[in-house]
């Protein structure tokens, strides 16, 4: 006797409100790399018309931050890509977000292991069930296995929090907007 399987569908949950990853260019090389599935890329994920990114700085402050979508200062916009869709609304999102800069403080950036990417892609993966496409973290991946041979001084790029009056700004608690509040993270020489 045969047992007969039915299969189901089951209904996936999909959300109504687009989840994009904005990528930038943090070397004209990848304009070359780029086809070759190399580059060194930021990101940040775009949901309800805010950009959010990770960056780096020395203080136990969130280092997520908030953008105009694809306007993230200091990087050239390359593409957007959809990634998925969520239900939540702008305020669960800033939410979200709120509870996530608890894991994403500025002093815990590292290049290889917790970067801007490993950022978005948890961010993606919680909000839409999808990570972002491998190759925009593939030299981080790469770096990682290969860490023994990368200089010492690799992650020392930090990026600092400047107002548009040129005064430090290290000790905001909540996440911000460069459009409404004038402060972000500019990449330090």
């Amino acid at each position: 006797m045969l047992c007969r399987m039915v299969l189901v569908p089951r209904k996936k949950k999909i959300g109504k409100v687009p989840v994009y990853l904005n990528v930038y260019d943090l070397t004209p090389i990848n304009g070359y790399a780029y086809w070759l599935g190399l580059g060194v890329y930021h990101s940040g994920v775009q949901v309800h018309g805010v950009e959010y990114a990770f960056g780096a700085h020395d203080h136990a402050t969130t280092g997520i931050f908030e953008v105009e979508p694809k306007q993230c200062p200091g990087f050239v916009f390359r593409k957007s890509i959809l990634i998925g869709r969520t239900d939540l609304g702008p305020k669960e999102v800033r939410a979200f977000m709120e509870k996530l800069a608890e894991e994403y403080s500025g002093n815990t950036y590292h290049l290889i292991t917790k970067n801007c990417n490993h950022f978005c892609n948890d961010v993606c993966t919680r909000l839409t069930g999808k990570p972002i496409p491998r190759w925009v973290n593939r030299l981080a991946r790469l770096g990682f296995f290969c860490n023994c041979v990368l200089p010492a001084g690799l992650n020392e790029t930090k990026v600092r929090q400047v107002k548009s009056d040129g005064v430090y700004s290290g000790d905001k608690k909540k996440l911000r907007s460069l459009s409404t509040n004038c402060w972000g993270f500019c990449r330090q020489k």
